[in-house]
C-alpha cells in the first residue's frame, strides 16, 4: 500500500513509501541530499518494517533533533497496522 508522509525539521518536504505485508517495498524521498536519500531508499527496501524503524528511529542531523532517517522512521510508525 502506498503512503505519503509531510516530514518536519528536515530538508526533505515528503517520504512516499509502498510497504506490504510489514515489509517496506519502496521508499522515495522529495527534496534533500538526493544522493544519500536515493541510497536510504536502496537500502530498506526489502525490510520489515520493524527493523528500519530500529535501525533509524533517533538518528540526529546536526543537533535538529531529527534526521531524514528518523523521519523515515516516524513515516513508517504512523502506518497503521493490519
Amino acid at each position: 500500500m502506498k503512503y505519503v508522509y509531510n516530514t518536519q525539521g528536515t530538508c526533505s518536504r515528503q517520504i512516499l513509501l509502498d510497504v506490504e505485508d510489514g515489509i517496506v517495498k519502496e521508499v522515495q524521498f522529495a527534496g534533500g541530499c538526493h544522493g544519500n536519500l536515493q541510497g536510504i531508499g536502496r537500502l530498506v527496501s526489502g525490510m520489515k518494517v520493524e527493523d528500519v524503524i530500529n535501525r533509524l528511529e533517533g538518528v540526529n542531523c546536526n543537533g535538529k533533533g531529527t534526521s531524514c532517517p528518523d523521519q523515515l522512521a516516524k513515516a513508517l510508525r504512523s502506518i497503521p497496522t493490519e
